[in-house]
């Protein structure tokens, strides 16, 4: 399922409760994996690929950081308003189902499962989410439940 309405005309009218939305491709890279471990999760598992081959996965593997970064990129070109996206008051059940490895492409799938006005503030909506990240073969390897803010088209 596709959004009729673009990115920089996005409202909290449009993320409708049950739609299902599928985007994103980014290939996973080496360098980049290893350059974000070395400064934000130096663990040699993400940093080595020597020493990763002795690990219990046999090989370097993505911080789960720099998933949800890759998510969170994919979100921003595809998914979140350009003109009414708030601040995320947080998340809940994040999970990483699989190993990310050099050279796979993820992608992202977002079910929504609810989407409710703010009572004391009306001219917003909370929206929460399925996001799933999925790699090539379509296997899920990251996922969480998202709550987000957005503002509304029409408000009193």
């Amino acid at each position: 399922m596709s959004f009729s309405t673009p990115l920089d005309q996005r409202h909290f009218e449009d993320y409708v409760p049950g739609a299902v939305h599928e985007f994103g491709s980014v290939e996973v890279e080496e360098t980049e994996l290893i350059s974000f471990a070395r400064r934000f999760d130096p663990q040699p598992f993400h940093t080595d690929p020597e020493a990763a081959k002795h690990s219990p996965l046999g090989g370097i593997i993505a911080s789960g950081w720099h998933t949800c970064s890759m998510m969170m990129r994919m979100c921003a070109d595809h998914y979140f308003s350009k003109v009414a996206s708030l601040p995320s008051p947080g998340l809940d059940e994040l999970r990483f189902h699989r190993p990310v490895r050099p050279g796979d492409r993820l992608s992202v799938r977002i079910a929504i499962f609810e989407a409710k006005r703010s009572n004391s503030k009306p001219d917003r909506g909370r929206v929460r989410a399925l996001i799933e990240v999925l790699n090539q073969n379509r296997e899920v390897v990251m996922s969480m439940k998202d709550m987000y803010m957005i503002r509304c088209r029409n408000h009193p």
